[in-house]
């Protein structure tokens, strides 16, 4: 997929972000695409609505693709965040063996995809996530930065 592709897919993916935010969720979207740029699953935080730590958009959807294609392996995948991955959520996608990671805003607080950790890349590991980063990220960062503005006034 070129780059414009990946604009689309994370067109998507905000639009999952947004509707976090109705159940009081920090606005993370994720989706899961074939080569084909087709979505296969698609999702965004529920840690609030579901009181479950594990519930981040990444993960939602990989469960997601790994119950329709009955196989948690998922390579030939890209998976498309609005926000860089967290430890769990970047090994997860390792583990699931997609192909790529493409997220939207860096997280220098959290991130596992650049910013903190390389764990998608990690030489060490046994399975190697290509990397994209910074697609759409000004409109990626400006939705978490409203979120969490609004939730300090």
């Amino acid at each position: 997929m070129s780059r414009l592709d990946w604009t689309t897919a994370m067109g998507h993916a905000l639009e999952e972000a947004r509707a976090a935010v109705a159940h009081g969720d920090v606005p993370v979207g994720a989706v899961l695409v074939d080569a084909a740029g087709a979505i296969v699953a698609a999702d965004h935080n529920r840690r609030e609505e579901r009181s479950d730590p594990t519930a981040h958009a990444e993960m939602l959807v990989l469960q997601a693709a790994a119950r329709e294609r009955r196989d948690w392996r998922l390579t030939g995948l890209t998976l498309v965040v609005t926000l860089e991955p967290c430890a769990m959520c970047a090994m997860a996608a390792v583990w699931a063996r997609v192909d790529r990671i493409v997220y939207g805003a860096a997280d220098s607080k959290a991130g596992a995809a650049w910013s903190l950790f390389n764990i998608p890349q990690d030489e060490r590991l046994n399975h190697y996530c290509e990397l994209v980063a910074g697609v759409e990220e000004g409109a990626c960062a400006a939705l978490l930065e409203d979120f969490f503005g609004s939730r300090r006034t």
